[in-house]
């Protein structure tokens, strides 16, 4: 998949595409949905599937102070929008001049002259342009004398009419709930980064662990977690099993809010490495302990418990 970061100069193996445009903030089911409307249509028409986003996330822009609330940082949203088969990902980086810009101006500079887009889709809820004024009507009204066509996708929703939403995963997360997250999401939810050093101290207790820093991603309940963890190497990503803690290491009079991963049977140095690291199911939430010896012995047991999870999650899905 190419990642271009400008609308200028775009090449010709992606103008005149198939263009879907949207945060995708997640790309969970609802996002799916649209981009697989993209697909068929890019199918059809034996032209390039391209998906349109934004970073930083408009609402990041707009409201720099607000608590993070991001469910894919920028290199965790592109590997899930490579994996919908996409040819190509544009990335405009949001800031003010792009802020300005009016919905006719938008669809002028970006749509028509930039990209050259043949068919555009977007999501029922999509706003774009200067105050959001530009809307999925807005873009129906201009499209005949712009030279595209417009696919809507209408909200897609669960058996219990429950509409796919990023506000509604962040809510399951935050509640400490990433298998009913999961299900939304259509795959586990993950924080991804590089791994950075730390204290040391779960190399001393026997279980080392791989620190990642939170940035901009949305803070899950605190607490320990059955996880699945990717490595990447030049082959891909390489997953094992493990169990991670989120939170400030109260027993050890913590101040930083981290996510502490153990991976089983694993002892390899992996500082600097990009690591996956997969909720998916939560164990306990985070406590203080009387002691070292104490929350040894409480690792070990939330360690057997993620194992005997994993283990059966495995099992099933053979």
């Amino acid at each position: 998949m190419q990642i271009l970061r400008h609308y200028e100069n775009t090449p010709d193996d992606v103008r005149n595409g198939v263009v879907v445009m949207g945060n995708f903030d997640g790309v969970h089911r609802g996002h799916q949905a649209v981009i697989g409307a993209g697909a068929a249509l890019a199918k059809a028409r034996s032209a390039p599937l391209i998906v349109l986003t934004f970073e930083p996330h408009p609402r990041s822009f707009f409201r720099p102070h607000d608590p993070s609330f991001r469910l894919t940082s920028f290199r965790n949203k592109a590997h899930h929008i490579e994996a919908l088969g996409v040819d190509a990902l544009v990335v405009l980086n949001f800031d003010e001049a792009l802020s300005r810009l009016t919905a006719a101006e938008f669809i002028q500079q970006v749509i028509v002259d930039g990209l050259g887009v043949r068919d555009l889709v977007v999501g029922y809820d999509f706003r774009f342009g200067n105050k959001r004024s530009g809307d999925a009507a807005f873009l129906e009204k201009c499209a005949a004398k712009n030279g595209y066509t417009l696919q809507v996708v209408e909200p897609v929703a669960t058996a219990d009419s429950e509409v796919f939403s990023s506000t509604h995963i962040r809510e399951m997360l935050i509640a400490g709930k990433p298998g009913q997250a999961a299900a939304m999401l259509g795959r586990p939810f993950e924080i991804e980064g590089r791994v950075q050093p730390g204290d040391q101290r779960g190399r001393l207790l026997g279980f080392p662990t791989a620190n990642l820093p939170l940035g901009d991603y949305l803070r899950p309940a605190q607490g320990v977690y059955a996880i699945r963890a990717g490595l990447e190497t030049e082959d891909g990503f390489v997953w094992r099993d493990g169990v991670a803690n989120f939170g400030n290491r109260p027993t050890v009079d913590g101040t930083t809010t981290l996510l502490e991963t153990h991976l089983f049977d694993f002892d390899a140095d992996i500082y600097g490495a990009n690591l996956r690291v997969a909720l998916i199911e939560f164990l306990r939430p985070e406590k203080k302990f009387d002691g070292l010896d104490a929350l040894k012995a409480q690792i070990s047991e939330d360690s057997a418990t993620a194992r005997q999870i994993l283990r059966v999650r495995a099992a099933g899905a053979s």
